[in-house]
């Protein structure tokens, strides 16, 4: 029968063959492919007739490999990948439901002739994404959806005999026998100590009001320092486990943060303890917010992580967009929910508390001295039974103190170079053409225009002033804010570092991102920098050159990106940029060393290929963007998260060298705190198990 359209008349279906009951006595079955996760490293991957003979079959190997038999296809889910929605079909970026566009391209996929008569509740949205490459006729919004198939034939039986005929199509018709179902952390917990306080009672009769290790005097006291993503999520999970937690952050709360903030952009004070990389919330709270990571989007870990923000304020279409982010004005209500929840759970929540030193005795922590980050209270002694050190990267103080305590540190590679600006509208045009009209500052049908570059670049050709360094540089942009602005990270007024910011909307007229290059030991031994914290000393230098190219007073050093590949001085006016606290024209050639300087400029020219219009005479680098990542990595171990060079000490998060950015930071404290609880014998299950109670709990289904 051919396939009809969706306006097409209900009567159409009339003779179409059905069964006279949904129960099938003889479930029907057939061989299915669970489909390999394929990883690449190019920016553009080898598809269909593109890829080599090689890859073709080691793909048909795996697919083979992962063969598996589904009992009935009609229990569980069967989910619908790549459905693609043409703009003009679709609501708009901020609709997440069953739009009758979507009905139609889920019609196509099952085969269905009237997709009118497909009822939108059997059908549930998982992700959704904008696609604007140029390879494609039209842009167009791409979907993955989950079909329950036994609500869809309740609601529309004439849908059985096309669920019979359905067949499996590697990447695009995927079957789940059991659907997807999780909650947020609070309630994963909660459930899972329910069951256990069941099974307890049931076994012995005997009741401690959860926790396993006594009365609530005998609970464990933690430390947990630094108040980011990962001694957030650490803290939620020791505490709703029964643990004294007590949280320490060297800044301030978010309603005082922002003060501090303001005072800094329009006085110039700033608060060496309270700024854009400490306080509550940690440097992400004044970000654009991104929510990507690439830790495995689909994980019980990430999941439950991207609930419970959910759970705190966060909208819930962060959990269907390809691509979500917060922005500061959802962060900052969101950190004040979650500090009242810790407050409720008995956590003590102590800013403007810095950590100078562990107590450690037969080397083991047994607790910190504190001081007042403000130098209002005397110092303090605080005694605990672990330390959860979740610090951010740039808390250079506490890697000095951990030396001292022969902490081991390992230098980790990270990148360097500058943050470009470019005007929003040319990107929107450089990505969307006639759709750039269709963004509308923020508010339109489309999202506004991003952009990821990556590639390697050559420093070869005399461009190398020593043979001890790499001659090909991975470069990348990082941390793209559309719609955002430039803003300074610095915490020590002598040296000058920036990052890039946003709010949810994304509505200011520039783009930003860093451009960078990275770089290893080798580069940091070319400056005679050596030991555990090279790579520390490294980032200084050029903060403090660009501190001084900029004539001091937080202003930043800047060239037109037309003037840096010339390497000249245009002297004209420069094009306007977002960063508040005033721009100087200089060579940002005399930062950086060469190698780093001609990586730099390759890697533009390399960009401009992908996205032509790149190189533009409005486009603005602004110096010095360096703290990419931690620059070093605290040795813990694979399941217990302990420092393996001093007991009673878990480093986790992005300062441990072991997250990048707020979901991966949250992950990591998450699944420490687990670790530590399991430790202290507040929960004997592994951490795996206690996630994995999501499957089988039925919170939310999606």
């Amino acid at each position: 029968m051919p396939f009809l359209q969706s306006n097409s008349l209900p009567l159409a279906l009339g003779p179409l063959p059905i069964r006279t009951h949904l129960n099938i006595p003889n479930p029907c079955r057939l061989r299915i492919y669970q489909a390999p996760r394929i990883l690449c490293a190019a920016t553009r991957k080898r598809t269909g007739k593109q890829r080599y003979p090689s890859e073709k079959k080691k793909l048909k190997q795996k697919h083979k490999d992962t063969l598996r038999e589904v009992e009935n296809k009609f229990e569980g889910i069967w989910r619908l990948s790549k459905l693609a929605v043409p703009v003009q079909d679709d609501p708009g970026k901020d609709f997440t439901g069953v739009s009758d566009g979507l009905l139609r391209e889920i019609a196509k996929a099952i085969k269905f002739p009237v997709a009118s008569m497909l009822p939108a509740e059997a059908f549930s949205v998982i992700r959704k994404s904008f696609d604007a490459r140029k390879i494609l006729k039209e842009p167009k919004f791409v979907y993955t959806v989950d079909m329950d198939v036994s609500k869809l034939v309740d609601l529309e039986p004439r849908t059985q005999d096309f669920i019979s005929d359905l067949t499996l199509r590697v990447g695009l018709i995927d079957h789940i026998t059991q659907g997807r179902v999780t909650g947020d952390l609070i309630s994963i917990i909660r459930h899972a100590r329910k069951g256990e306080e069941v099974q307890a009672s049931s076994g012995s009769g005997d009741h401690d009001n959860g926790s396993s290790n006594g009365s609530s005097g005998d609970r464990p006291r933690i430390a947990v320092v630094g108040g980011g993503p990962s001694g957030l999520f650490a803290s939620l999970v020791l505490a709703e486990l029964g643990a004294d937690v007590t949280l320490m952050e060297r800044g301030q709360p978010v309603e005082q943060r922002g003060r501090d903030i303001g005072a800094l952009v329009v006085r110039r004070i700033l608060e060496s303890e309270s700024n854009f990389c400490f306080g509550e919330g940690g440097a992400g709270t004044w970000s654009d917010g991104k929510l990507v990571t690439r830790i495995g989007r689909n994980s019980d870990s990430v999941l439950a992580a991207m609930k419970t923000l959910v759970h705190f304020g966060a909208p819930n279409n962060i959990l269907v967009d390809g691509k979500p982010h917060l922005g500061t004005d959802r962060l900052v209500p969101l950190l004040r929910h979650f500090r009242q929840h810790l407050l409720e759970l008995g956590v003590s929540v102590r800013f403007g508390t810095r950590v100078d030193d562990l107590i450690v005795e037969n080397n083991c922590v047994v607790g910190v001295e504190l001081s007042d980050s403000r130098n209002q209270l005397p110092p303090e002694r605080f005694r605990c039974d672990a330390v959860v050190l979740a610090v951010g990267h740039s808390a250079r103080d506490i890697y000095q103190m951990l030396l001292s305590h022969n902490v081991d540190l390992v230098p980790k590679d990270f990148a360097v170079g500058f943050r470009i600006e470019h005007p929003q509208v040319l990107i929107n045009n450089i990505q969307y053409s006639s759709l750039a009209t269709e963004v509308q500052s923020g508010r339109g049908k489309v999202p506004v225009a991003d952009y990821k570059v990556a590639g390697v670049v050559s420093t070869e050709n005399g461009d190398i002033s020593s043979n001890s360094v790499p001659s090909e540089r991975s470069c990348y942009s990082f941390c793209m804010c559309p719609g955002g602005q430039v803003v300074l990270t610095s915490t020590n007024p002598k040296e000058l570092c920036i990052n890039g910011m946003s709010f949810s909307r994304r509505a200011s007229k520039w783009a930003n991102a860093a451009l960078v290059v990275n770089v290893s030991k080798q580069d940091f031994e070319t400056l005679s920098f050596h030991g555990p914290l090279a790579g520390v000393e490294f980032q200084r230098e050029f903060e403090r050159r660009a501190a001084l190219m900029g004539e001091q007073d937080f202003v930043v050093p800047v060239q037109r990106v037309t003037d840096f590949l010339d390497n000249k001085l245009s002297g004209t006016s420069l094009p306007s940029s977002s960063y508040r606290l005033g721009v100087k024209e200089a060579n940002l050639h005399e930062l950086f060393p060469s190698h780093i300087t001609q990586a730099l400029k390759r890697s533009i020219s390399m960009f401009n290929q992908e996205l032509p219009g790149f190189i533009s005479e409005e486009a603005l680098l602004h110096g010095v963007e360096t703290r990419t990542s931690s620059p070093v990595q605290i040795p813990r171990g694979d399941v217990s998260y302990e420092s393996l060079s001093l007991k009673g000490l878990y480093p986790v998060g992005e300062g441990a060298g072991y997250a990048g950015g707020i979901v991966s930071a949250a992950v990591d404290g998450m699944q420490a705190g687990f670790a530590v609880a399991k430790n202290f014998c507040l929960f004997p299950e592994d951490m795996d198990l206690v996630l994995g109670k999501a499957e089988r709990a039925g919170f939310v289904k999606y």
